[in-house]
């Protein structure tokens, strides 16, 4: 392999693909990085088994060839290097790679590629394609609610169901649930209806996708393999592959509340302001926060109360005006869990329906039924 490139494209893909290393494995070739040559440019490839990235880069290719070598130890090395053209010579005998860029060189021992798991490269047609915009925005506003805690695998995982016409996430960990639909187009960028799929994709591989697929304006496209039981998301360069997880995934139709005693329209960052505030005093207190939310009259505007408090180092109280429609309440929630909604509605003013304390509580943006989020109350004594 006796390939040219520059030292700013490469050193984007390395980034682009590095996330997928495996950082411990028993299998060492999981800690390289596969560079490849394919078709004129370089493809740079890297998984951990759950995930694997496909990254193509431009290149002046003199010798076809193929490689892995360290991730840690090529991503930190290109990075340091000027910006300038590389020139990179495979020892096809020591499976050694040469690196050359101006003044500095460099020597990097690699593993033969015959040893790197295969990851698929491209598909004969999606099963849809989705606006980036649109599906950057829904990983956003669900993959936060998905768990962390491998106990319980299916709700590390965020259900993707479409009937064709509507696109829908859901995300739960068991105290929470965030769901994001949208509209599909009847027949999409390639002329074909999209099609039916319900699965369960993890978390990681939803926000890995978020965060390489941030320049990208052709559509993505997302594919099912069945046989394989991965999903395909290609996108202009780059091509992210995950395992799908198995399962059923809880009913989560059952715990969105189907009415409320109490409607309240706040101001959006006003309350975002109001509980980042209390949540430092929430720390010391289980991080409960509790929102007094009060009607008004036809002389006074509604209010919302937010109150914390911690027995050893003090309290705090906000108010914030409110549209208020029905009872008095107070409830309590995880100041986090109210941090992390707060901060992915962009709309001026979002909805809290509520029943009672002991009732989970449902959000919205005012407006946009697209996205909601419902929250278990915390139980608290007085």
């Amino acid at each position: 392999m006796k390939i040219s490139c520059l030292q700013e494209n490469l050193a984007k893909g390395l980034s682009i693909v590095g996330r997928a290393v495996a950082p411990r494995s028993t299998l060492p070739v999981l800690s390289n990085i596969l560079l490849e040559t394919d078709r004129g440019r370089l493809k740079l490839s890297a998984t951990n088994l759950e995930i694997g990235i496909n990254c193509w880069v431009g290149a002046k290719v003199l010798e076809e060839g193929a490689v892995t070598v360290p991730a840690r130890l090529l991503s930190d090395f290109v990075a340091s290097l000027p910006s300038d053209q590389i020139d990179m010579d495979l020892n096809p005998r020591t499976q050694t790679l040469n690196l050359r860029c101006l003044r500095y060189e460099a020597n990097i021992k690699g593993i033969d590629a015959q040893e790197f798991p295969p990851i698929p490269t491209s598909v004969d047609g999606g099963q849809m394609y989705l606006e980036p915009d649109t599906l950057h925005e829904m990983i956003n506003q669900v993959t936060f609610a998905a768990a962390t805690d491998e106990s319980r695998p299916i709700l590390t995982g965020v259900l993707v169901n479409s009937n064709g016409n509507r696109l829908t996430f859901v995300a739960t960990d068991g105290f929470r649930i965030s769901v994001r639909g949208s509209d599909l187009a009847q027949v999409n960028s390639q002329g074909q209806p999209n099609r039916e799929m319900n699965v369960i994709i993890p978390a990681r591989a939803l926000i890995e996708l978020g965060r390489i697929s941030g320049d990208q304006t052709e559509p993505i496209s997302v594919t099912i393999t069945e046989s394989r039981n991965q999903v395909i998301f290609q996108l202009s360069n780059i091509t992210l592959v995950s395992q799908l997880i198995e399962g059923t995934f809880p009913p989560y139709q059952q715990i969105i509340p189907k009415n409320s005693e109490t409607r309240t329209v706040v101001n959006t960052q006003e309350l975002l302001k109001g509980v980042k505030i209390a949540s430092l005093f929430a720390r010391d207190a289980a991080h409960i926060v509790r929102l007094q939310i009060k009607p008004g009259s036809d002389l006074t505007p509604g209010s919302m109360v937010i109150r914390a408090t911690a027995a050893e180092v003090g309290d705090n109280v906000s108010e914030l005006d409110a549209m208020v429609e029905g009872k008095e309440v107070e409830i309590a929630f995880n100041a986090k869990y109210l941090l992390d909604v707060l901060g992915v509605i962009s709309a001026e003013r979002t909805v809290l329906q509520t029943v009672n304390p002991l009732k989970p509580g449902l959000f919205n943006p005012l407006g946009s039924d697209d996205f909601i989020y419902v929250i278990m109350p915390m139980q608290v004594t007085r």
